[in-house]
């Protein structure tokens, strides 16, 4: 099979007729034993793009996995690693057939790709994560190690410190001849662990192609920087959308793409010819860009059983239980806002939002007051905040004292 290529074949057929150690890193995205047919519509182009996965029993399915696994061995080099997406369906049968295969020796990790969906579909904890099963062909595998920024919580001016063991082999700080502590080597960060917080493809992310198990172009590209170099080859046998060819040409990776599916394999090279990705901001900004409210407006949401809402100008928060059938929605006066300000921007952004009560909490008393509470306010609940009322109650009692 020639490099750079994707080809519309059984990956059996055509694994069968490469050459032995031919390739760095095979990436495979699998049949999940899902017992159903995944299909979805593109909406873009209105196409439907589908495959069955529906097996007669787990036996079949790992029968199929099995032939194929074993060739994916043969053509690893003996510095290539393998990596193998599953779920919750079938990774602990696959986990076993890849310890039979590769050596329960050769088991590197077991990666948890972690992301945030929400669904009320069914009864039972959400499915928020997936198993990426990561194996070398030999102890002499590639591996370049990639490291992740610090938590908020760790002191970073204290691990730059040197540490030894004392005698009872505890750790504590090095210190030199005059009594002042050493510092280590530099630090680069925290070593990439096993679990990755990656974003699941949103809806109407760049990149997506409206095939049913598209993964987003940086979990790919995570794992070939994890084992592979500029120019070494990455296979993969079930291409799908085409996400680990695309990744690794965008890395100055030589590809090998195999799909049964003539679709599929029309996409994937429609996708390398114009490549498209996605920024995730999250990934970019960080968890902390998100947070728009102060931890005093959080708390205040907290107290009356409301979520946070961080992105939007006129609503704060809505409430966890609707009323009538509808969410009620809240919003925190901002300290350069009239009380007609705020109410103006809570009524307008609660419309599209089908509220039928809205809470407006009041953080301070207008200098010059223009809210008018006979206008149409209807649905409207005003509170006052603590704060507010304690000033009210002391400046009450002042007034009473003169």
């Amino acid at each position: 099979m020639q490099n750079n290529n994707v080809v519309c074949a059984d990956c059996l057929e055509t694994l069968k007729k490469m050459k032995t150690e031919k390739i760095d890193l095979i990436y495979l995205d699998p049949p999940f034993f899902t017992q159903n047919i995944q299909s979805l519509v593109s909406s873009k182009k209105n196409e439907k793009f589908s495959f069955c996965d529906k097996w007669k029993d787990m036996d079949e399915y790992l029968k199929f996995m099995e032939v194929r696994l074993e060739e994916c061995k043969r053509v690893l080099k003996d510095t290539g690693s393998i990596f193998v997406h599953c779920d919750r369906n079938a990774s602990h049968y696959l986990k076993v057939l890849l310890d039979k295969i590769f050596g329960t020796q050769y088991f590197q990790s077991e990666i948890i790709w972690f992301y945030k969906r929400w669904s009320n579909s069914k009864k039972g904890l959400l499915n928020n994560h997936q198993v990426i099963l990561f194996y070398s062909k030999t102890s002499n595998f590639k591996f370049n190690r990639i490291y992740t920024d610090y938590s908020e919580t760790t002191n970073v001016d204290q691990i730059l410190q040197d540490r030894i063991k004392d005698k009872n082999g505890k750790s504590k700080y090095k210190i030199d001849e005059n009594g002042e502590s050493v510092i280590g080597k530099s630090k680069k960060g925290v070593p990439l662990s096993d679990v990755w917080e990656i974003p699941y493809l949103n809806p109407k992310a760049k990149e997506r192609v409206g095939y049913p198990t598209q993964k987003p172009l940086i979990l790919l590209e995570q794992i070939i920087k994890l084992v592979t170099e500029e120019g070494d080859i990455v296979l993969d046998p079930f291409v799908g959308s085409g996400t680990t060819v695309v990744a690794a040409k965008m890395l100055k990776r030589g590809y090998l793409g195999i799909d049964i599916s003539q679709e599929a394999v029309d996409l994937t090279k429609e996708r390398l010819e114009k490549l498209v990705k996605t920024e995730s901001f999250l990934l970019k900004k960080g968890r902390a860009s998100y947070q728009k409210q102060t931890e005093q407006q959080v708390e205040l949401l907290k107290m009356i059983g409301a979520i946070p809402v961080q992105r939007n100008n006129g609503i704060d928060g809505f409430l966890k239980e609707y009323i009538d059938g509808k969410p009620v929605s809240v919003k925190i006066q901002k300290q350069d806002e009239t009380l007609d300000e705020a109410v103006s921007k809570l009524i307008k952004a609660s419309k599209t939002k089908k509220c039928i009560y809205m809470i407006l909490i009041r953080t301070h008393v207008d200098r010059i007051n223009t809210f008018d509470f006979e206008k149409n306010t209807e649905g409207l609940i005003l509170l006052d905040s603590y704060e507010m009322q304690i000033h009210e109650k002391i400046d009450l009692r002042e007034d009473c004292a003169i």
